[in-house]
């Protein structure tokens, strides 16, 4: 991310059944940044996981009936990087199950998709939307 680039204010947030397995994982096989985790009686209240490139992930264990419950494994996320194929060798060699294999798309992407151990979806590719209307 460029020094200038604003800072993040749309952040991706998910429930895991265990999430402190799922913040290794994500650090661990995709190369996320722990940033913050809070605990709260053994579960995980709130975690921050930062992207290098920029944005991140917050999550927490999950909660039935809580305000903010969301039911694990059923996220998808996409998520920009300038180093797609380094990553998807990082993601193979640690043995993430790879849903869509490295590819180039025929709208200029070049992109691959992994599932985390929760049955998150996590896409990773070049494409950084299209530009802002004035």
């Amino acid at each position: 991310m460029s020094a200038d680039a604003p800072a993040p204010t749309v952040w991706l947030t998910l429930q895991a059944h265990d999430a402190r397995e799922l913040i290794d994982w994500l650090v661990a096989t995709l190369g996320f940044e722990e940033t913050a985790v809070y605990e709260d009686d053994g579960t995980v209240a709130h975690a921050q996981l930062s992207w290098p490139e920029g944005g991140g992930v917050m999550l927490s264990d999950y909660k039935p009936g809580a305000d903010w419950s969301r039911q694990p494994g059923t996220a998808g996320a996409y998520v920009v990087t300038d180093h797609v194929d380094e990553l998807y060798q990082r993601a193979k060699t640690a043995g993430a199950r790879i849903v869509c294999e490295l590819a180039d798309q025929e709208y200029g992407n070049r992109e691959f998709t992994v599932t985390d151990p929760e049955g998150n979806l996590w896409s990773f590719g070049y494409y950084r939307g299209e530009p802002r209307k004035s």
